[in-house]
């Protein structure tokens, strides 16, 4: 694989107001799209969030999700110097945990089909429609221009519990094409369980357009929210 500094990613600093991430431009503020989506879970989504709290726990509830975000964190980073050539075979021979799942991804899904590299944790921000993130990997991918997403799971998911991942794919391939005026049509996301299993999500033409639209409806939900507090 190599890589290819044919767009110009901006730079961009964060922060957090009033439970919102947001992402600074020059003069302007852009909400997170991981705010947008999680401002506006559906009732339901939000009732089974409680009830698993409530089950396991506040304090058991927080410990995972802590667990999750910290070894989330260090997978992502590991794959990332992985890509820039900074690890050797030590790597290979750990026994950490976030270590060997990121060895899972780095072997099931991005050897031999992760062609060209043209961005990692690049952030992209829609002017037009007032929103940004940062995609982890954006490159050719299987012979398609494509954005990538790294996760981690304590167990397998299914794709109907993971609309959120497929909604974020949406808003960074759109942002992408329209700011760059690209034509990304494919959206992959590459995911390893604490046990080690390897999955793979690949959405693209009609479906991914069809995330594009359902994320603009978050977003105008999104919208509508922060304009009637």
């Amino acid at each position: 694989m190599k890589w290819n500094t044919k767009f110009n990613y901006p730079r961009s600093s964060r922060s957090n107001e009033d439970g919102m991430r947001k992402y600074l431009s020059g003069d302007e503020k852009y909400p997170s799209v991981t705010s947008i989506l999680s401002l506006t879970k559906s009732e339901e989504d939000k009732a089974s969030l409680e009830l698993w709290k409530q089950r396991v726990g506040y304090k058991e509830a927080n410990r995972i999700k802590n667990d999750a975000s910290r070894r989330g964190t260090s997978l992502h980073s590991y794959i990332e110097d992985y890509l820039r050539g900074r690890v050797n075979e030590s790597f290979f021979e750990s026994n950490e945990q976030h270590k060997n799942m990121a060895k899972v991804i780095i072997e099931n899904g991005i050897k031999g089909k992760l062609e060209e590299i043209y961005g990692m944790e690049a952030t992209l921000i829609n002017t037009r429609d007032k929103y940004a993130g940062t995609a982890d990997l954006i490159g050719i991918y299987r012979g398609n221009l494509t954005i990538l997403d790294f996760k981690q799971a304590n167990r397998p998911k299914k794709a109907d519990y993971i609309q959120d991942y497929f909604l974020q794919l949406g808003a960074y391939t759109l942002a992408h094409n329209v700011v760059f005026k690209t034509n990304i049509s494919s959206g992959v996301i590459l995911l390893c369980t604490v046990d080690n299993l390897f999955q793979d999500f690949i959405i693209e033409g009609p479906e991914l357009q069809m995330y594009q639209n359902l994320f603009l409806g978050r977003l105008k939900m999104f919208n509508e929210l922060k304009n009637s507090a």
